[in-house]
């Protein structure tokens, strides 16, 4: 036997790294480093990138009815984008003053592109959209999609419209510039604007119509050039400008003959009627919603605009306040916390597992060594795929502790066995891998059978479980290399006298050992000597379980506490935006109880949705998951409860 250890010793593969253990150190350690500095590269994000590439164009018009807004409008923009190459389908809607397209790309479509592609589409046909139309806007999202962040902009000392100037000039474009945002979106604006209530007896009386007063209205904006002055030394640009910027200035304005606009009406400034009304903490404001781009990343986002909210708070007006109510990252970064505390209880319960049944703390550590580095390197993989750490990368991660350590075990156990029957450390080493080699490569190539077809599913559940079947192969894969690598260069050095657990040993560990060999013994036999009992019971537990599993509840994934409520409101249609705004306000009193208890954080209402008076929606923002003791489901039903007893509204949570 010894002859046959020495020439395995001299040509095996793993006898290859127990003679060179740098070599085999080396290697693992190449294998750990790598997955240490891919952590620090790899994208983060709640779940794989699924996302279509979607472009919407976005087009005003203002007073024209729906019907001339898909005629004029619609048509001509889906006429033009559905021959860009890639587009997978095309819908649109048309309502009162406004048009939206949105294109889908087929997969693999690159997003920049296509949003070229369609701009340049839409620019084409731009001559055949009525003037009074705004130009379209192309945004590289859905438009209707929900906000991964919202803001609210309040001030005390300062009107609605003095706030929109601010938003618009400062914050607007600062927020837009964080990348990966598409849009932003602005709730409870009201521009400033020049009223003019005309006096129709007045008017009528001075031989003048509205049709002359128009007319006079159309030349305020005069800026033209009118040549220049060259001199031996000079030339000097001459441009002619009368603008009017107060509504006294207005009131000058001479409609015909001597008879000004004062004569006939009374102008004022003020906030032109708004479309939205927004309220935040019960004061009445700005909102801004942060639409993502698709393909792009939440958490990056997240980052992206708290340092743009940080540095616009400080250049704001004094007594105005820029803050952000809901944030979608906040659940992303406390799910993949939360997986990460679950991948070390699973990694602690292992080793505590394998002490159990091997009571040496010596050989513990050698799987506990190599569980490590096979999990770490799978972090390299994922990243060199292009793959991102998610909650469902981490649950494979989760998933393959238990079967990255296998290996080890299985290779460390038939080791422990040769070194209990008197062998040397370095022969144990050697001859107990050899003897299972061929069943490690066996299991992991079955494993990795398995799990490789979950990355060929199709469909939006195809790409959610790619990158899950792609951590649990690669996990596996690795997990065999160190096995056969680290594990017998580490049983050789530090395995330096025959475990006491053995049969015939007298610590308590092999008493306890020995007591469930002898149980497993029997029960084993009574199994052998009754085959007909074990097989029907093996039948009655597999039909229990197929007739249990059409009673379960089936879904992609499990109801969620997201820290966060949200009710969409419908009013009858024809109602005024200030009776929405009105009913809003009741359900605002109605939840203010939880306010005051601190479960519900802050509260973002819009009233105006889509442009539609009759509709809006509320965001509540919870308390942390460790400061409240009821959950954001069980919150959500009493707050339905209590908004039953606002009348003439539907809500839905």
């Amino acid at each position: 036997m010894t002859g046959t250890i020495n020439t395995a010793s001299e040509t095996g593969f793993t006898a290859l790294f127990i003679r060179r253990p740098v070599m085999a150190f080396v290697l693992n350690t190449l294998i750990a480093v790598a997955g240490l500095a891919a952590f620090y590269g790899v994208e983060i994000r709640e779940l794989p990138d699924v996302d279509r590439a979607v472009v919407t164009v976005s087009t005003t018009f203002e007073g024209a009815a729906a019907e001339t807004v898909d005629r004029e409008l619609t048509d001509t923009i889906e006429g033009a984008v559905a021959r860009v190459s890639g587009v997978k389908s095309i819908s649109s809607s048309s309502s009162f003053g406004s048009s939206r397209v949105t294109i889908e790309f087929n997969d693999g479509v690159d997003l920049n592109v296509a949003a070229s592609d369609v701009r340049d589409a839409v620019g084409r046909v731009a001559n055949q959209m009525p003037d009074a139309a705004d130009p379209p806007r192309i945004v590289k999202a859905d438009a209707n999609s929900d906000a991964v962040m919202r803001l609210a902009v309040t001030s005390d000392n300062m009107s609605i419209q003095d706030m929109t100037v601010v938003v618009q000039d400062q914050i607007e474009d600062e927020l837009a510039a964080v990348p990966g945002v598409a849009d932003v979106q602005v709730y409870g604006d009201r521009d400033k604007i020049f009223r003019i209530d005309v006096d129709q007896n007045k008017l009528a009386s001075l031989g003048f119509t509205v049709a002359d007063l128009r007319a006079a209205l159309a030349s305020v904006a005069f800026d033209s050039p009118a040549g220049s002055i060259t001199t031996t030394n000079q030339d000097l640009i001459v441009r002619t400008t009368a603008d009017v910027t107060t509504p006294e200035e207005f009131e000058n304005i001479i409609v015909g003959g001597t008879t000004r606009i004062r004569d006939v009406a009374t102008v004022t400034l003020g906030p032109d009627v708004g479309q939205t009304t927004l309220r935040s903490d019960g004061k009445t404001g700005i909102g801004i919603g942060i639409i993502r781009q698709a393909e792009s990343n939440t958490l990056d986002i997240s980052t992206g605009v708290q340092a743009a909210v940080a540095k616009l708070q400080e250049n704001l007006p004094k007594g105005m306040s820029i803050k952000i109510t809901s944030d979608d990252a906040v659940f992303v970064k406390g799910a993949v916390h939360e997986v990460e505390i679950a991948l070390g209880l699973s990694v602690t319960m292992v080793l505590i597992v394998i002490y159990v049944f091997l009571l040496d703390w010596r050989a513990t550590l050698i799987p506990g060594l190599s569980m490590p580095v096979a999990m770490i390197g799978t972090i390299a993989a994922i990243y060199l795929a292009g793959f991102s750490v998610n909650i469902l990368t981490l649950l494979a991660l989760v998933l393959a502790t238990g079967l990255v350590v296998d290996d080890a075990i299985v290779v460390l156990e038939n080791i422990v066995r040769r070194r209990n029957e008197g062998m040397g450390p370095r022969a144990a080493a050697v001859l107990g891998a050899q003897e299972v080699f061929f069943a490690v490569i066996a299991t992991t190539l079955t494993l990795v059978a398995v799990f490789v077809p979950i990355s060929f599913l199709p469909g939006q559940t195809g790409g959610l479980f790619r990158e899950f079947g792609f951590v649990l192969a690669m996990s596996v894969l690795l997990s065999c290399v160190v096995a056969l690598t680290l594990c017998p260069m580490l049983a050789s050095r530090m395995l330096t006298s025959a475990s006491l657990h053995h049969e015939g040993g007298h610590g308590i560990g092999a008493r306890i050992g020995g007591a469930l060999s002898t149980a497993y013994k029997r029960g084993l036999h009574a199994c052998l000597d009754a085959p007909w009992i074990v097989l029907l019971v093996a039948v009655l537990f597999a039909g229990t379980a197929f007739t249990l599993f059409g009673t379960i509840r089936q879904e992609l994934t499990p109801t969620e506490d997201r820290a966060a409520v949200l009710l969409r409101i419908s009013a009858p249609q024809g109602v005024s935006l200030d009776y929405t705004t009105q009913q809003m306000q009741k359900i605002e009193r109605l939840i203010q109880p939880m306010r005051d208890s601190g479960e519900i954080r802050s509260t973002f209402e819009n009233a105006g949705q889509n442009g539609s008076y009759n509709s809006g929606f509320m965001v509540m923002t919870l308390a942390p998951w460790n400061e409240r003791s009821r959950s954001q489901q069980e919150i959500m039903a009493e707050i339905s409860q209590l908004t039953r007893q606002v009348p003439s509204v539907r809500i839905f949570p």
